[in-house]
């Protein structure tokens, strides 16, 4: 069976044991693990990047270039901060990345004056939202809330595709401005491609393959630094 169904199977069985019979299974089970197959990469050519990106729609245009000018993923991408931003090294800050890994990448010099004009718009829908005796700042991580009470409402700490309209967090139920929604960055990707006449299954990760394949190129004989897919 698939790996995924099988896995499902064993957690249900451990459960049953533990919880319900109440004499827990060992580990040394007599089964044939099922293992998961790895999938290939999907991987755009230069001309392929640069078609599908004129497809995009202007107003993902920056964070599309950014998954492939900095090899970023998508969540990452939408979950940037003003303050992850940064211009004096070119790089960009990615925090809680898969695994819970914290690393810097490069930002492409092309894209230095979009993120300047796009931070100029967070901070008009900021001074937008500080007018609202309603808003209670954009969400903080962890304990920061409570270490920086004011923080919420500054510049640094604001999205940088922040939501186009206010809205309630479900949490504690206060208003608040969250990122972009990422399934909108996905279905214009998806029809860029279709735009572009590029006859590939492609996806916001895609440019990110892209991205390491081409950074791949300059190192024949291995890569840099360990790079997760």
């Amino acid at each position: 069976m698939a790996a995924q169904t099988q896995a499902g199977a064993l957690n249900a069985l451990s459960f049953l044991y533990k919880v319900i019979i109440q004499k827990p299974l060992t580990l040394k089970l007599n089964f044939v693990r099922s293992q998961r197959q790895q999938k290939l990469p999907v991987v755009l050519t230069v001309d392929e990047v640069k078609h599908l990106l004129e497809q995009i729609n202007a107003n993902y245009y920056l964070l599309a270039s950014l998954l492939y000018g900095s090899g970023l993923r998508l969540m990452e991408a939408v979950r940037l901060r003003v303050k992850d931003i940064g211009f004096d090294y070119h790089c960009v800050r990615v925090w809680n990345g898969k695994g819970g890994k914290h690393r810097v990448v490069t930002l492409a010099n092309e894209l230095e004056n979009p993120i300047h004009s796009q931070i100029a718009k967070v901070k008009q829908y900021l001074q937008l939202d500080l007018n609202n005796t309603q808003f209670a700042g954009v969400w903080m991580p962890h304990a920061l809330q409570l270490k920086f009470p004011s923080a919420n409402k500054s510049l640094n700490w604001q999205y940088l595709f922040p939501s186009s309209k206010l809205s309630i967090d479900p949490e504690n139920q206060k208003l608040r401005r969250h990122h972009i929604n990422e399934k909108q960055i996905q279905r214009n990707i998806i029809f860029a491609t279709s735009k572009a006449n590029i006859d590939k299954h492609v996806t916001p990760h895609t440019l990110r393959h892209s991205f390491i394949k081409c950074v791949l190129s300059f190192y024949p004989s291995g890569h840099p630094a360990d790079v997760q897919i």
